[in-house]
This record gives structure tokens, sequence and C-alpha cells, in this order.
């Protein structure tokens, strides 16, 4: 019911939290400016991220420029051609990823409707035979380059600029990749010394589904073209170059690989697990990679003696014996203070403290209960008697007219019943049943106990303790003992109904019997005053028990009122309940299922450590401002109303308290490492399990970080000629658990250890390069080599150039 706003209140918390805290970390600069190029429709989903990424790692990510070479939708100007097709592209693809002034397109020729069998080869063609599209890439590039200038004073050095190509594998666009980056190359060498390119080709698994053969095909096609582009005799020429005036130049590469280094990244990692982040890992490894590369070196490296990244170094690396240059891939993991867990952790432990403190109440004895609802015996009683018309008005009744006036010698033998109807007819019942029983009748139907009880109950609601519909619910359940004022009030009318039928047949018992026998004053000689004292008598006796009779009878009809009344508080109540319960219910889950998504060091004992933290901070605002403050008008108010307006209004209410008074607390602002261990160790003062010490939790920090940044490919390591491993983290060097590891494993470390120092309080950041595998090496390319062989034969073009052209399949 409330999941979308709990969520939305999470995200909203982790960002502000992150914004806040990164306020206080120190972040890196690039040395060079930095170019994204992103090759085909199928990484569309990749700018955002990527460009996220750097934005939050680089303190000069205002100048990022980023280029997407995707098919364009051309309209059909009136001559046929395309028209603008650039612009296109570069509008969707400024949707996408929000930087309008920073992400330009580069239209390349169309997917979307052409025969699977031979895409990537009319692909090819397309391009090389319609010269316009050539023409419209120099435009954008040129475009880009002036732009790229304008960011010049973000940047230490203008010599270099590190353009990074990025591409899916199984995208036909990219059949076109040797001739995009040539002119990328080609274009930006004109305004730098020096285009350091890199390529990072995205294998995306998981989405192959049931075009796993197809997809295999084109990926393994691309790779086979990739092999040939990174040989080193690798020659490109082409006339690329294209002027204003139609005009064509020819661009030269080689012989040399085309890349400087090629990463392969996929969404399985090395281990053969499918990753649950998808591709993000990925995105945030072009980023980390990206600065580690292009990083302005801060002094403080030096000083601290932490060893950095040298490009040259890792090529050398990953460089087998045999002199082939090997690829490269990466493997990324953070641990970050895992804020929208804690969002929800808060937000229903808060529920809870809040549930709890409506449920204490006071421990009102039953008498208390009824006095309060006005349902004692007494009150009722009371309250019965209040409703009837004054009994002295019975009095009047004998001056009501007799029928022929009877004789006393006529009234002797009679029974009361027999000389009523002689005196008066049904005259006497008549006038008793209009000035007094419809009377009666008629205000006991006005009576509201519902109205009475708001008042009462409204001001016992911001009562300490409060009076709520948690004590209501149990008040007004039929069950015996327990203190129910229902069950109470069912067996006072039990009461009243024998003590009605009793009157009643005494009533009867009266009208039986003979004016004879009955004790009134006879004057001898007197007849007449002898029938007036008759008549005294039996208004006194019969009529006044006939109004007690209708005391008992509207104090009946009273508590069925009342009765019903409480029945309506109790469904109304339980409903409450049940409703705090259900909401309670949905907010655990949330919270649980929150946790269930964060690896096991980061989420260790949430739930325990934020209960406690919770109750104190709750606690401390009672102390200081006074017991049953999150009922008062500031905060809570009435949870009742609050649950009549429905369940949105009580969640909003709920994260607006947690959001103002609850997060914003101090001990909500702990240094990521102290809050860590504090949860670590938040169980072992309860039941005695051994406290984690500062350095146990390190060493599972540290091999959590190892687990979760293992490699984004899948090889056949026994294969593998050379494995280069360099292993980088990002966060404060000074800090204990970046201390710590540099020292863990420094006998036996068969890798490459560096750090790239940041003052960061939020979280660290580590990154695994390794490198020195071949293509053949690749689970993906032995999988896929079978379906690509298979495709082939059966007629599929999966290339642009002649096989002659391609390398040996391996």
């Amino acid at each position: 019911m409330i999941k979308a706003q709990a969520l939305t209140y999470a995200e909203q918390y982790a960002a502000q939290e992150e914004a806040q805290r990164s306020k206080g970390d120190g972040r890196s600069s690039i040395h060079y400016p930095a170019l994204f190029l992103f090759l085909g429709d199928k990484v569309a989903s990749a700018i955002g991220p990527v460009l996220d990424g750097c934005e939050r790692k680089w303190d000069n990510a205002g100048g990022i420029m980023a280029l997407h070479a995707a098919s364009a939708c051309a309209e059909q100007a009136g001559d046929g051609s395309p028209s603008q097709p650039e612009y296109a592209s570069r509008n969707r693809v400024q949707a996408e990823g929000g930087r309008k002034e920073r992400v330009m397109g580069m239209a390349l020729p169309e997917t979307a409707g052409r025969d699977p069998r031979t895409v990537r080869q009319d692909i090819y063609r397309e391009f090389h035979e319609d010269s316009r599209f050539l023409a419209a890439m120099n435009r954008s590039l040129r475009r880009l380059s002036n732009s790229i200038a304008d960011y010049g004073r973000l940047y230490s050095s203008f010599d270099v600029i590190h353009l990074s190509i990025i591409t899916r594998v199984d995208d036909p666009l990219n059949v076109l990749l040797p001739e995009v980056a040539l002119l990328a190359r080609a274009v930006l060498s004109q305004s730098f010394k020096s285009v350091q390119t890199d390529l990072y080709a995205l294998i995306n698994e998981r989405e192959q589904g049931d075009n796993f053969g197809y997809s295999s095909s084109v990926g393994l096609a691309f790779l086979r073209e990739l092999d040939g582009m990174q040989q080193t005799d690798y020659t490109l020429s082409a006339p690329l170059l294209v002027t204003e005036d139609g005009l064509s130049i020819p661009v030269a590469h080689g012989p040399s690989a085309l890349f400087d280094l090629v990463y392969l990244l996929s969404d399985k990692n090395e281990r053969g697990m499918m990753s649950s982040h998808g591709m993000d890992d990925n995105y945030e490894i072009i980023a980390h990679i990206s600065l580690l590369k292009n990083r302005v070196r801060p002094a403080t490296d030096t000083a601290t003696g932490h060893g950095g990244y040298n490009n040259m170094t890792f090529k050398s690396g990953i460089r087998g014996s045999s002199g082939r240059q090997g690829y490269a891939s990466a493997g990324f993991s953070a641990v970050r203070r895992p804020n929208r867990q804690i969002a929800l952790a808060v937000l229903y432990h808060a529920f809870h403290y809040l549930a709890a403190k409506l449920q204490e109440g006071g421990a009102a004895s039953l008498r208390e209960r009824q006095a309060l609802l006005g349902l004692s015996a007494d009150s009722l009683r009371e309250r019965a008697a209040a409703l009837l018309p004054d009994e002295a008005g019975i009095e009047e009744m004998t001056g009501l007219m007799s029928h022929g006036r009877p004789s006393y010698s006529e009234l002797k033998p009679l029974s009361l019943r027999e000389a009523e109807t002689l005196l008066f007819g049904d005259g006497g019942q008549a006038y008793f049943r209009s000035n007094f029983v419809e009377v009666t009748v008629r205000r006991v139907a006005d009576t509201d106990p519902a109205r009475e009880w708001a008042a009462v109950l409204s001001a016992q609601e911001k009562a300490v303790p409060p009076l709520t519909f948690y004590q209501l619910a149990e008040w007004t359940a039929e069950q015996p003992g327990g203190g129910s004022v229902l069950h109470a009030l069912r067996q006072h009318m039990a009461g009243l109904r024998a003590a009605i039928l009793s009157a009643q047949e005494e009533l009867e018992q009266l009208y039986a019997e003979s004016v004879e026998r009955q004790p009134f004053q006879r004057v001898p000689l007197l007849d007449k005053r002898t029938v007036r004292n008759f008549i005294h008598y039996l208004f006194a006796q019969l009529y006044s028990r006939k109004y007690d009779l209708l005391r008992m009878e509207s104090e009946l009809a009273l508590c069925l009122r009342y009765d019903a009344a409480l029945e309506q508080l109790h469904a109304e109540s339980k409903a409450k309940v049940q409703t705090m319960e259900a909401l309670e219910e949905e907010l655990h889950g949330l919270a649980l299922a929150s946790i269930g998504r964060t690896s096991e060091t980061v989420d260790h004992n949430i739930m325990e450590y934020y209960r406690n933290v919770t109750e104190e901070v709750m606690l401390d605002i009672e102390a200081r401002r006074g017991p049953g403050i999150f009922f008062s008008d500031r905060f809570l108010g009435s949870v009742s109303e609050l649950l009549g307006q429905g369940n949105a209004a009580a969640a909003e209410r709920l994260i607006e308290l947690c959001r103002r008074e609850l997060l914003t607390a101090e001990a909500f602002a702990l240094p990521f490492e102290e809050e860590l261990l504090r949860r670590a160790n938040v169980a072992a003062a309860y039941d005695n399990r051994e406290i984690v010490s500062r350095e146990e939790l390190f060493k599972r920090l540290y091999r959590s970080l190892e687990d979760e940044a293992s490699i984004n490919v899948r090889l056949f390591e026994y294969t593998q000629e050379h494995r280069h491993e360099e292993k980088y983290f990002f966060g404060d060097s000074s800090s204990e658990f970046l201390r710590y590891a540099f020292g863990a494993d420094e006998t036996t470390r068969i890798y490459r250890l560096g750090f790239v120092h940041e003052q960061r309080r939020s979280g660290i950041e580590k990154l695994n390069l390794m490198g020195g595998f071949h293509l053949e090496d690749l689970l993906y390319y032995r999988n896929g080599k079978v379906y690509y062989e298979t495709y082939a034969a059966s007629g599929y073009r999966l290339h642009g150039i002649a096989e002659e052209q391609l390398p040996e399949l391996r």
C-alpha cells in the first residue's frame, strides 16, 4: 500500500546523504580532457550511468563530453537524402542522458527493419557508398572538438585527450568501429598533440534470451574483427576526412594496434555468476579506469608511498612472452554506508516504537473505564431518570375527568384494572403514554453516545499516557472478564431485563387486586370523598409503579444504544489496530527486502543496530520535549485521525517525522568505518556473542571487497598465457581500514596494489584490473564460435570486409 512512498523516501534520503557526505569527500581531478564515444544503439543505456560515475568521482567532470554514434530514424527530404540525421540521434540521446549541452549525436546507417542475415554487411556497404553519413560525422566531430576547447580552463593540459570508445559486442553498428575510431582520432589530432584511445567492449549475456545463437554469432564476428584491429601489423587507410566542399582526404593508421588498450567487460564474472547489478558495475569500471589513467597526481600520493597506476607498466604486464598484446578486464566493488536500508529500517523502527507507545495506555480498572464512558450502573440509572418527565406530573392525572361519576359501592367489588376502566376508560393510560412514555422514547432516540464520547476520547488520546484505539478495541470486545465494558454493560442489561419482568409481574398482580382490599382512606357518609381518595391512591400506586417501570425500560433502551455504539467503536478501533499491524508488517518487509540486496558485510545487523539507535533518539526527544510529544500536532498529531484519512496520510506524516527529527540526529552522522564497527558489535551485549574486533571487521570488509570485485569476464584460466593483476582502492589512505588493507597479504602479494587517495567519509571502493588473456581464452568466444561457424555456413553475412582480410578464427 505504502511501498512507493517508503521507497521514494529511502531514495531521497540516500541521495541527500550521499550528496551531503560527498561534500566532505575530496574528489579527484583529471589531467587531460576526456571524451566518451558510445557506438551503437544498444549502448544508449550506458551513457547516463557512465557520466554520472565520472561526475561523482571527478572534480572537473563538468567538461566531460560524450558522443553517441547511433542509427538515426532519417526523415526523407525532398531529394531522398537524410534530413540532418545527426540531430535526430542527438535529441534522443540528450533526453536519455540529461546533459543537453555535453552529449552530442552522430548518425550512422539505420539498423531497424534490416534482414538479420546481412545487417552488418548492409550497414558497412551503405556507410561506404553514401558519402552523406561520412560528411555528417565530420561535422559532428568538429563541433565536438570545438566544444571541448570551451572547457579548457578545467584541465591542467590540452596536449592529450583521452578517447574512450564504448560498444556492445552484439551491436551490428560496431562493424564500423575502425572507421569511427580512426576518423574521431584524426579530427581530434588537429586540436591535440596526442589522442590516447581505449575500447570498452561490453558483453551482455543476460539479455541474449531466445536470440542467443544469433547474438553470439554477431558478438563473435565483432571479436574476430577486433582481434585483427589489435594485431601489431594492422593497417587502415581510407578517405575519411571530408571538407565542407565535399572533398575527401585520406587518413592512415599503422602498422600497429588500433587501440591502446581493449577492456572486455561482461555481466557474468570470472566465477560464472551473473552480477546482481547487471551492467551497472561495468559502467562504474569505465568511470574508474578513466580516472585512474588520467588523474592529476597530488603530492600526497608520493608522500604516502602509495603506488599509482602506470599505463605503460600495465601494458607491459599484460603482454605475453610471445609479444602478443593481451586484453584486459576489471572488477569493481564498493562498500558505502547503506543509506536506503538505514532509512527503511528507521522508518520501521520508528513506527514500531510509536505503535508500542499507543498500546501501553494506562492500566485503568473496569470501574474507571465505565466511569469514563458513562457506563457505570449509577451513571446509567441517573441518565435514564433524567430522560423521564418529572414524576410530579402523575399528580396532575388526578384531575382527569371520570366517566359517569361511579359510587364507591360500584367500585368496591371491582379489581383495580376494572375500576380504572370504569372511572377513566383508557384515558389514564393514554395520558401516561402521551405525556411520559412518548416523551421519554423521543429523548432516548435523540441520545447519541458516539457524539458524547468524541470530545472525551479526543482529550484522552492527547493525555499521558494516551487512551488510544488499541485500548478501546480491548475495552469494547465482547469477552468475559478482562475489563470489557461491553461485557459489563450486557450483564447490566440482563439484570435490567429481569427487574423489568419482575416489575411487570408485580404491576399485573396489583391490577388484579380488588378495590375493597386496598389501604386508602374511606370517609363514611361522604361517598364522593371516598372515591376521590381512591383515585389518588390509584394513580399513586399504579402509575408510580408504571413510572418506575418506564425508567427501567428507558434505561434498557439507553443501554441498547450504548451497546450499539460500543460495537461500532469496537469495529472502528479494531480496524485501526489491524491497519497499524498491516502497516508495520509492510514496513518490516520493505526494510528486510532492502537489506537482502546488499553484501553480507555491509548489511550486517542493520535492523538490530538501528532499532537501538532509533529508540535512543526517540527517548531523547521525549526526555527533552516531554512525554507524548510524538502525538502532538507538531509531530504526528492524532494517529486515529490520520488513519481515518488513509494509509497514505499516516505514512507521509511518519516519513516526515523520520526525515526531520530522527535521521538528522548526531547518531546518524558517524563516519563509515565507525558506524560499521558499532553495527558489527550491536548484539554482543545481549547474547554474549564474541565481540568483533576492529581487525576482524576490517578482515571481513577486505574479503568482501575482494570477492565482489571479481573480474567481469569468464575465462578458461588454464589456457591463459599470462595473468597480470593490479588492484586499487579509492578512499582515504590515512584511514585505519586502508592502512590495514595496505598491510594485508603484503608478504605473499603477487599483484600490484595502489591507492587513489580521496578524503572521504562515505565509503570505500575497489577496482581490480586483470589482463594478459586473449580472445580464445574467453568462454563467450569458445561458446560463440560454434554458433558463428553454423550461421556463416548457413548464408549469414556477418562481416563488412572480405574473409581474406579477417584474422584466423582461433
